[in-house]
């Protein structure tokens, strides 16, 4: 027996962050590209910062951050960490609520920067943490 099941968007956080996706794609085959989409689709909104392409879902991948953006929630990367130290600055100034080191994204040199700042940090999978409602 087949069920016809259409996907419906799920919205189980109880608030909207500002999310800056650090490392954003407009290939559909990067894990930014879909964690893009996660973040929408969980009513999140999205800042993207790429080396490359125009806009995922119609929100523009900026190459810098974006003049007078100041307030950010979550800061997910997914870039490696030798491409992080040029952020390392920009990030801490930016004072986020937690940064995210997604898989292959570990960097113990940042974290220790992080730490210093008080700002909290974990290793973890944000498509795994919106789909398990811990985002």
């Amino acid at each position: 027996m087949v069920f016809d099941v259409q996907r419906q968007p799920l919205y189980l956080c109880s608030m909207s962050e500002t999310v800056l996706v650090l490392g954003a794609s407009e290939n559909p085959l990067r894990y930014s590209h879909m964690a893009t989409l996660m973040l929408l689709e969980y009513g999140h909104k999205p800042v993207l910062i790429g080396k490359t392409g125009d806009k995922v879902q119609g929100i523009r991948i900026h190459r810098t951050i974006p003049e007078g953006f100041t307030a950010v929630d979550t800061i997910t990367l997914y870039i490696n960490p030798l491409h992080q130290q040029a952020w390392y600055n920009t990030i801490v100034s930016l004072n986020p609520g937690r940064v995210i080191f997604n898989p292959g994204t570990e960097n113990p040199e940042f974290a220790a920067l992080l730490t210093a700042a008080n700002i909290p940090y974990l290793q973890a999978c944000t498509l795994v943490m919106l789909r398990a409602g811990q985002f």
